[in-house]
């Protein structure tokens, strides 16, 4: 009998700041979650965040999210694009503002660096608004062989705020 392979386990980074961002991140949670080759595992709760880069822009909402899935990185990057341009996503600048981003930040061990896909993200280890959010739902998930929570205690997390605490904020 033929062995299934097993799904990955992936960390994602979602953020947005233009309308409705977390309804935006609700969105694509959900529509990760009923695809039957993806299931979402834990959210972590939800952060107000100074933007980041490109300063003159509202403040940010960002959270993540460790989904389980069949899907190659490739085809996962795509499905996330689509998610973005259906919740009006526009890219006009680099770090400018968006309603929805969704980032593949880890996919189970792999290491990707091709001109589409980089994984690990290439500047998630710089980025308290994407380690606090992870730490709470990965802390001890490895990059470049130190823990997310120790990654997090080398960035200035100032500005950063717990804005809901419940991890099932995105669910119903």
């Amino acid at each position: 009998m033929p062995v299934e392979p097993q799904p990955a386990k992936v960390a994602l980074g979602l953020g947005g700041n233009i309308d409705d961002p977390a309804m935006s991140m609700r969105h694509a949670l959900k529509a990760l979650d009923s695809r039957e080759e993806t299931r979402v595992l834990s959210v972590s709760p939800l952060y107000r965040t100074p933007p980041w880069g490109k300063l003159d822009q509202a403040e940010f909402f960002n959270a993540c999210a460790l989904i389980e899935t069949a899907l190659a990185p490739q085809d996962l990057l795509r499905v996330c694009l689509d998610l973005e341009r259906a919740m009006k996503r526009v890219r006009l600048e680099r770090w400018g503002p968006r309603t929805l981003d969704i980032d593949i930040l880890l996919y189970d061990a792999l290491t990707i660096d091709e001109p589409s896909l980089q994984i690990p993200h290439p500047r998630m280890l710089e980025r308290a608004f994407v380690l606090h959010p992870l730490a709470d739902i990965a802390a001890d998930w490895r990059v470049k062989d130190k823990r997310v929570e120790d990654w997090l205690k080398q960035v200035d997390d100032s500005g950063i705020t717990l804005w809901d605490k419940n991890s099932d904020w995105w669910r119903d």
